[in-house]
């Protein structure tokens, strides 16, 4: 199994920075220029993790705005995902298209060998620090459960290498297709937190797309690539667990939708995120 079990202490903000932090970094390299680069742990079936790639273009995109200025958080983010990069390195270009009081946004361009592999729009701006006025979001508890799994003790751990720099669970009710079953809805819910360090807005975007597809319980498994994914950040995440509810609208052919509902350790609204996505068959 895939996990950092018996290397030292993995308890959330011990330490400097964490795995996260570290490997989701961003080097600049001079006229909107970054580079960076995607390592094993951060991927599914040997390709870099969609929402892992979400965050590195928030911070090339943040970097690019603020010009270093710590101010700068990514509101909205918009995905194209044009082809699967490898592990390796990256560049990262950079433009920005308008800036704001309120608002800049930032086009950005992750490549590899001369290809674009994923296009972005980044809304930079400033979080909001007060409590929402109003909010609707799913009934579920602050922590996991007793009887939740932890993903790095599932076989599917070797695949999905993200336990090896998160902690994830996942809520065993509702998740049929641990049990062979192919008639529980398309939806799940999960909890996850970064190892050795707090969560951040970087994170809290990565979440968003942290679940395993929602159609392994229409007993759809195999490669579910992400065609487009929009994140919607709304406030800094507590430090603590972050809860994730995953739902679908509908499964038409091999396309499907997933929509993603973060919430922190205080029920505070962190991140928001939908994607088109196209399933294995049945």
């Amino acid at each position: 199994m895939s996990s950092l079990a018996g290397q030292g202490d993995t308890r959330p903000g011990h330490g400097g920075a964490g795995p996260f932090t570290t490997a989701s970094r961003v080097r600049s390299l001079g006229d909107g220029t970054f580079a960076a680069t995607l390592s094993g742990p951060w991927s599914i079936g040997g390709k870099p993790h969609g929402g892992f790639l979400v965050a590195l273009l928030s911070r090339a995109a943040v970097a690019a705005a603020g010009s270093g200025s710590p101010v700068a958080d990514p509101l909205s983010v918009s995905a194209q995902f044009l082809r699967a990069p490898e592990m390796g390195p990256v560049l990262l270009r950079t433009e920005v298209r308008k800036t704001g009081r309120q608002a800049t946004i930032v086009a950005v361009q992750l490549e590899q060998r001369g290809q674009s592999c994923v296009e972005g729009v980044v809304t930079t701006g400033r979080l909001p620090r007060e409590r929402a006025v109003w909010s609707d979001l799913p009934n579920q508890p602050a922590e996991p459960p007793g009887n939740a799994l932890d993903l790095a003790s599932l076989p599917m751990a070797s695949v999905f290498r993200l336990t090896e720099g998160c902690d994830i669970r996942l809520d065993p009710n509702g998740a049929g297709f641990l049990h062979g079953q192919t008639n529980d809805p398309p939806r799940l819910r999960l909890w996850a937190r970064p190892r050795s360090e707090q969560v951040d807005p970087m994170f809290a975007l990565m979440a968003g797309d942290i679940s395993m597809p929602v159609t392994f319980n229409l007993g759809r498994f195999g490669w579910t690539p992400t065609v487009q994914l929009t994140s919607l950040l709304r406030s800094r995440p507590a430090p603590g667990w972050l809860r994730i509810h995953v739902d679908c609208r509908a499964v038409h052919g091999p396309w499907f939708d997933a929509d993603a509902t973060v919430v922190d350790a205080t029920g505070r609204l962190i991140c928001q995120t939908r994607q088109l996505a196209l399933s294995a068959k049945a």
